[in-house]
């Protein structure tokens, strides 16, 4: 397989990208590249919705036969599933799907809201939601059920671009800490943006020391 496209996101680094996607309405573009950067590859994609985004996790080693169990975060990091009933980006051929909304197309370029995708990231195809076929609202989420996915409050210690202090809100809010090693007191940095955001964690409340 050979990319398609590449994903520009504010994430420029894998700390602090969302663990699912749909979690943020934070826009994201994906810009296909030559020979299929073409406008006639994306004609009738305006009038759906949503997209599934078939990417590589480009940054992630894939795992191997001697390795077929995974941590997930959202279980503390103590407990292991079997790498195929998780999303982890550690697999055998370290390929992602993701869904996304469709804000706008021009050109060859697609801004999405909804990612989880590292800036930078290949896409490998992209295929319409088709929520007739694929909404299953009695379908079983397995363990990911049973854990919970309350957000935290984020407060600002320092000055901001209003846009920015909201798109920091939206992704700091779903705590981006490793589950195994939260301490509530820790210093923790995330590049976003053209910025470096400093911050900690204290009584379930992210505190915004600095922004550089």
């Amino acid at each position: 397989m050979k990319p398609i496209g590449i994903i520009h996101s504010p994430y420029k680094e894998k700390f602090s990208i969302p663990r699912q996607p749909g979690l943020t309405t934070i826009e994201s573009t994906i810009e296909l590249i030559p020979p299929f950067n073409r406008a006639e590859a994306l004609m009738g994609l305006e009038n759906f919705s949503h997209l599934w985004v078939i990417f590589q996790f480009h940054e992630t080693n894939p795992t191997d036969e001697t390795s077929l169990t995974v941590r997930p975060p959202r279980l503390g990091g103590n407990l292991k599933q079997g790498v195929f009933a998780t999303r982890s980006p550690f697999r055998p051929n370290n390929i992602g799907l993701s869904l996304v909304k469709i804000t706008k197309i021009e050109n060859y370029k697609i801004t999405f809201i909804g990612g989880d995708f590292l800036d930078q990231t290949p896409v490998y195809d992209l295929k319409p939601y088709l929520k007739e076929i694929e909404s299953i609202p009695d379908a079983q989420s397995g363990w990911t059920s049973a854990v919970d996915s309350k957000k935290l409050e984020v407060h600002f210690e320092c000055d901001c671009d209003e846009t920015l202090k909201k798109n920091i809100t939206e992704i700091l809010s779903l705590d981006p800490r490793p589950r195994f090693h939260e301490d509530g007191y820790k210093s923790y940095g995330s590049k976003l943006y053209d910025v470096d955001v400093h911050w900690k964690v204290e009584n379930n409340t992210v505190i915004v020391t600095g922004i550089i």
